[in-house]
């Protein structure tokens, strides 16, 4: 064998053992790559259950008023368990007198999650005002704050994590900031004024928004 032809072998070796170290390299990185992004995802889910976790919590410590801004969008995946937990802890706090109060967008969607709170005993609001579009909190016997926030700016956009934070003065500049909110609208007059824009009637409402027909009547005729 001349020395070309090992040269030529040996050259052949390499690039072999190299292609074989470039395709685990790719494949390590592919995988390394789908790791970081389950545990990414699985860090958002768990942080934005932290959060309603903490929601529930300041709720139920509540000894006489909650009021909050909240996005009130239509619950999908995860999100209807935790809806679920917050109705079951209205309910609770209705029959212990702590009166519950939230301000919703002015979205017909959003008819939906009104529905089931006024249901729980909550009051339930509308307003088309800039605060209702931009923040989300609640507000806990006027003492404790909890802030939700999305993780990136936009109205549609779901809450990720939250912060509680114990502040009288922060509580009293939202409460103040909450009541000036201009024209706010109760569930049954919005339920009308959805009615009166579209021509639709409680009947299309309830198929299109996924209310109990016969339950949303009688609100409205209570509310009557």
């Amino acid at each position: 064998m001349t020395i070309e032809t090992g040269l030529l072998i040996l050259e052949s070796v390499l690039l072999v053992v190299t292609i074989t170290l470039l395709v685990y390299s790719i494949r390590e990185g592919r995988q390394r790559d789908k790791l970081l992004m389950e545990i990414g995802r699985t860090t958002k889910i768990l942080t934005r259950q932290e959060y309603f976790m903490t929601v529930l919590d300041s709720m139920l410590n509540a000894k006489e008023e909650i009021v909050g801004c909240i996005t009130g969008r239509i619950p999908a995946g995860n999100d209807k368990q935790m809806t679920r937990d917050i109705i079951s802890t209205l309910e609770v706090l209705a029959n212990k007198r702590v009166r519950v109060k939230y301000l919703l967008p002015k979205f017909p969607d959003r008819l939906h999650i009104g529905y089931l709170y006024t249901k729980a005993g909550a009051e339930i609001l509308y307003s088309s005002c800039l605060m209702v579009h931009n923040m989300r909190f609640i507000i806990v016997d006027e003492k404790i704050v909890v802030i939700g926030i999305p993780e990136i700016i936009g109205e549609t956009e779901a809450t990720k994590k939250g912060y509680r934070i114990p502040s009288e003065g922060l509580a009293m500049v939202l409460g103040n900031y909450f009541n000036t909110c201009e024209r706010q609208t109760s569930f049954h007059d919005y339920i009308k004024e959805v009615m009166s824009q579209t021509g639709a009637t409680l009947q299309h409402l309830a198929l299109e928004y996924k209310i109990d027909e016969e339950a949303l009547k009688r609100l409205v005729e209570n509310a009557n």
